[in-house]
């Protein structure tokens, strides 16, 4: 009897969870519910939104005030330091590589989509892991980072002029963006969106959002766009530390690397290696399009089942944390 009305309990939450996130949270939501359920990932939304009611007062809120996180100050101090070793990076060209089809770092899960907008990056460190490659090439901004335990992953991130990043929310609430302007055109045309609201960068000053919220940035100025992007901490509750723990491993599991001799974590050593087979399902799109559609389906139902038992997992963990399972 208790248990299924735990079932239902669980059933009901995870349904008005996403139901709140699709037409409640924020000033700005998906156009459609086609959209929302393509790119929204609503299957993470009951845990985000146990997330979203264990977070912290100075967490709350799509735009966060800078001076409320002072552990994160020693990056903003040292901005200076962290340019020259950014700098160095994309005048040497090692951020374009990590674009390139033929690199150990174009099978990005996470970001991959983005690049064929402009976007690029070179990963520091991630959920635990620094690469060896910044090591090499960033030792004073990896001996900063190393030093703050609220900072999850980090990574330098380049727009160029012309570049955007299309309108778009991320999946896991267990961290906030943070980011700091290097190198930036100054200037209110390179901007980012976040809820409805600009923001646009400047050298040696911070922003810190949620981006689960919908977000999407421009670059309509002449020169490229430069900064430290990390994901840090979300402040919450205890309630909050066993989902954080779970969704810290599952992005461990998305490392990627710069360069030859990085580490790879595994969903991305199985999406290296199943890429070559999606590139293939497009040729089977122009050929026989019936086979496309039921091999795009039987794949996407593998996916959503398999998310659905992470989630599941995720508040059958918290559950039995909090002595309510």
């Amino acid at each position: 009897m208790w248990d299924e009305l735990a079932l239902v309990a669980a059933a009901s939450f995870a349904l008005g969870s996403m139901a709140y996130v699709y037409t409640l949270r924020g000033n700005v939501q998906y156009d459609t519910l086609r959209q929302y359920l393509r790119k929204g990932w609503p299957i993470f939304a009951p845990i985000n939104c146990l997330l979203y009611l264990a977070s912290r007062p100075r967490a709350r809120g799509a735009i966060l005030d800078p001076d409320r996180y002072p552990e994160l100050d020693a990056l903003r101090d040292n901005w200076e330091v962290i340019r020259d070793e950014a700098v160095a990076l994309h005048r040497a060209r090692h951020l374009e590589a990590t674009c390139q089809p033929d690199s150990n770092a174009y099978y990005d899960i996470g970001f991959r989509t983005f690049y064929k907008y402009g976007w690029r990056k070179f990963y520091l460190n991630w959920y635990g892991t620094t690469q060896p490659s910044a090591l090499e090439h960033c030792p004073r901004t990896v001996a900063l980072l190393e030093g703050m335990r609220s900072v999850n992953g980090a990574m330098f991130s380049m727009l160029p002029s012309g570049g955007q990043l299309t309108r778009h929310s991320d999946p896991a609430a267990c961290s906030l963006r943070y980011h700091l302007g290097l190198a930036t055109p100054n200037d209110d045309g390179c901007f980012i969106n976040i809820d409805g609201h600009d923001r646009s960068w400047r050298d040696g000053e911070v922003l810190i959002f949620d981006e689960t919220y919908l977000h999407y940035a421009r670059n309509d100025c002449g020169g490229d766009r430069l900064i430290l992007m990390c994901d840090i901490d979300r402040p919450v509750s205890f309630v909050g530390w066993p989902i954080n723990a779970f969704y810290k491993w599952l992005m461990r599991q998305t490392l990627v690397p710069n360069m030859a001799g990085d580490r790879r974590g595994l969903a991305n050593r199985i999406f290296a290696g199943i890429a070559p087979q999606l590139k293939r399902s497009k040729q089977l799109k122009a050929s026989n399009y019936r086979a496309y559609l039921a091999l795009k389906y039987s794949v996407n139902t593998l996916l959503l089942l398999l998310a659905a038992a992470l989630a599941w997992g995720a508040i059958k963990l918290v559950l039995a944390f909090t002595g309510l399972g």
